[in-house]
């Protein structure tokens, strides 16, 4: 397994993420958004492995409410922009990848691996 976890250190769920892959001894590659943004290339994969971008914006998150809640926007466009809008944590597994806890997925990759 190759599992790379896109998240923020302050984030609940990445840190629920890290430690659902810790606990299994599973080796994993954290990437702190707030330090290092995803390049294009990762962002794509990401949004290939999901069928698109539309998932991928926090619709919850107070960046999202206080700049879009009211107005039409280009969500890759934005997300390529503001990663700060971003749904954490994004978990990549090759290419696989998953948006927000997402234990059962997670558990279905470690199932297919054994």
């Amino acid at each position: 397994m190759n599992i790379q976890i896109f998240g923020r250190k302050k984030s609940k769920d990445t840190k629920k993420a890290e430690r659902f892959f810790s606990d299994r001894r599973i080796k994993f590659h954290s990437v702190n958004l707030d330090e290092k943004e995803m390049s294009k290339g990762e962002f794509e994969r990401v949004k290939s492995a999901l069928g698109g971008a539309e998932g991928m914006i926090d619709k919850d998150s107070k960046q999202f409410k206080k700049k879009f809640q009211y107005m039409e926007y280009d969500v890759e466009e934005e997300l390529v922009e503001d990663q700060s809008l971003l749904k954490l944590p994004i978990v990549r597994n090759g290419g696989k990848a998953t948006i927000g806890y997402d234990p059962d997925a997670w558990l279905e990759w470690i199932n297919k691996e054994k």
